[in-house]
């Protein structure tokens, strides 16, 4: 019959599509929100606040899992979050220009949020349902690919779309450079009597800048000194209204607050008993002492250049300023957002840039500054987002397929009953212990290694690290380790469709964790050589992908039987919890025993795991393709 619905499709069809859809949205709110709230000129304080909150359904998903296991079809709740999506979107888009934006758009935010951390669950059951298991094997690396894709557009493109819009609807944009030279650093003109702007004929409003090159000396400076500068230009910009209204952070209250029962019989015996000793005994009996004790004295250099417009504008106009071009090594530390109404327009507003403290060749940046309709700009932004997500529902709606095992679980009065039955069918698994185990201290090593290793790369030899630069390290992590950890992950997800999961989960264990030990050698050896370095960080990285693979494998698996969606999704959260405690320490024990001793220490971290996948319950078929 015509109308009969397909059960099955070409993976190729939907799958790319749908985890590109669930990337999105999840960038948008964690990322391209905070960027957009800065454009607009919240303070960092409020932003913080706001968007930290916005995570919150994505660690509590796991709670109303079961609602979406239990009622309606997966396919159901995919296509329709994906409507909701849309609609979170516009909602954002049609409450930017408001005068109370902030809180409209933050309620769309929530909306999004939800509406995101559900299509997760609901788009992670349908793959487990609508593929066989030697396909969900095959295309677990695609699907990782495809969100990865997703995140790349949401941080790249998204806001190259958000900044060309912004650039286009306001004033002609004017552009500056700085140069890193070699030799003594010329004296810094700051509230110099000789800055000068070139004329401009009456009528024509134009952004104006000082000086269209400015050089910088290699040669270091003293870090109190450039503090001590960039303080002043804070302040000068500042007492002239250059911040417009948005909100500067107060200074710390100098009055004690009165002590309170937890800082008294907890907080502070806690701290006396247990972590000063430890502290202690790891410092003494690992820490480095000269290198825990070395600190970077000298700073990059910093240039000045100032801006102002031709003429009153007749209205608040903000020009924000970034760098468009060169050298990622040169950082605006102040004047990125500069507001200019008809009573400061004629004062110059200072911009100021330094270079990386590493820096040690000769190299330039470039610099825009821009003052468009910013409103407009984000607004068609999210508008454009929300037809994509239109058509993602549209797609969808008509090529997903329809799995004869997508079915609502439970109608009417069972529903209480089933989701709480839900949560003790997961904790009833055979076994369940070591499970658990392993969802925790799988990534127990790699939790604790990802959390430290640019700082590793970026920190000076001096204190153990690489020294490289902030452009150094973004290519090795941003391009290589992307290319490789993508390369990892699709291989790994053929190699366990061919032979399952079972015969690969201890090549797939010893592939995430022993390249680990390359970071013992950059620690120990801090090669100088960035080709070498490029190479450890892209074998770290392809294993990590590779190995990855059984980790998210093992998810499909343990969530297999009734209710597997819910279980998928209480399984993600144990595996969020598995990232984020050893994230959590890992700094401060860096810090008492050194990169050196810490690299060590992560090898040892990886132990648990090799130990818990020798015993961990796996069928030998799972995975591997049914003749």
């Amino acid at each position: 019959m015509a109308s009969e619905k397909a059960t099955k499709r070409n993976p190729w069809a939907w799958v790319p599509s749908l985890y590109f859809a669930e990337g999105i949205p999840y960038i948008v709110v964690m990322t391209l929100s905070v960027i957009m709230y800065k454009r607009l000129g919240v303070s960092n304080t409020e932003i913080a606040l706001y968007t930290s909150w916005l995570y919150l359904p994505w660690v509590i998903k796991p709670l109303w899992s079961p609602l979406v296991d239990l009622t309606r079809t997966k396919r159901f709740w995919t296509v329709i979050m994906q409507l909701f999506i849309g609609a979170g979107l516009a909602g954002i888009a049609l409450t930017i220009p408001a005068d109370d934006y902030i809180r409209y758009t933050m309620a769309f935010f929530w909306l999004l949020a939800f509406s995101s951390a559900t299509h997760d669950i609901a788009a992670d059951g349908f793959y487990m349902i609508a593929l066989p298991e030697h396909e969900q094997a095959l295309y677990v690396g695609i699907r990782s690919t495809f969100y990865r894709v997703a995140s790349i557009t949401g941080q790249g493109l998204l806001v190259i779309l958000a900044g060309t819009l912004e650039s286009s609807t306001g004033l002609p944009p004017a552009e500056f450079s700085f140069r890193a030279v070699k030799g003594d650093q010329a004296n810094v003109r700051f509230l110099d009597d000789s800055v000068q702007f070139r004329s401009v004929a009456a009528g024509d409003l134009q952004i104006l800048v000082s000086d269209a090159k400015t050089s910088i000396s290699l040669v270091q400076t003293p870090k109190e000194t450039t503090d001590s500068l960039i303080g002043a230009v804070k302040e000068y910009n500042l007492s002239n209204g250059f911040y417009g209204t948005q909100a500067v952070p107060a200074p710390a209250a100098a009055a004690e607050e009165e002590e309170g029962w937890y800082q008294t019989y907890i907080s502070k015996p806690y701290s006396e008993y247990i972590v000063t000793p430890l502290e202690d005994f790891l410092r003494t009996n690992f820490g480095d002492e000269a290198k825990q004790t070395a600190r970077v004295l000298k700073a990059g250099n910093v240039g000045i250049v100032y801006i102002r417009l031709s003429e009153a504008p007749g209205r608040e106009t903000v020009v924000n300023i970034s760098k468009s071009g060169g050298d990622n090594n040169f950082t605006m530390l102040e004047g990125a957002r500069i507001v200019f109404t008809d009573s400061n327009w004629n004062i110059p507003a200072a911009v100021a840039v330094q270079t990386d403290p590493k820096l040690n060749f000769e190299s330039a940046a470039t610099f825009q500054a821009v003052s468009g309709n910013i409103p407009l700009a984000w607004s068609i932004t999210f508008y454009i987002i929300a037809g994509l997500f239109l058509l993602f529902f549209i797609w969808h709606k008509f090529i997903l397929p329809y799995p004869v095992t997508d079915k609502a679980a439970v109608s009417g009065g069972n529903i209480f009953k089933e989701f709480f039955r839900t949560f003790a069918l997961f904790f009833k698994k055979e076994k369940i212990g070591l499970i658990l185990g392993f969802l925790l201290l799988f990534r127990f090593a790699e939790a604790q290694l990802v959390k430290l290793a640019s700082p590793f790369l970026l920190d000076t030899k001096e204190v153990g690290g690489l020294g490289l630069t902030t452009a150094e390290v973004g290519f090795v992590y941003g391009t290589v380790g992307i290319l490789f950890l993508t390369l990892g992950g699709i291989l790994g997800g053929i190699a366990a469709s061919k032979k399952g999961l079972k015969y690969w989960l201890m090549i797939m264990v010893v592939s995430i964790n022993v390249p680990d030990l390359l970071y013992v050698y950059m620690a120990y050896a801090q090669p100088e050589n960035f080709l070498i370095i490029n190479i450890c960080v892209a074998i770290e990285q392809f294993g990590y992908g590779f190995g990855f693979t059984a980790y998210m494998l093992f998810l499909i698996y343990v969530s297999e039987g009734e209710h597997k969606t819910a279980h998928y999704a209480i399984g993600t959260g144990f595996m969020a919890l598995g990232m984020m405690i050893p994230g959590m320490f890992s700094g401060w024990l860096q810090e008492l025993i050194g990169y050196q001793n810490f690299f060590v220490w992560v090898m040892i971290a990886t132990i648990p795991g090799f130990i818990i996948a020798k015993y961990l319950p796996v069928s030998p078929t799972f995975g591997m393709k049914k003749e």
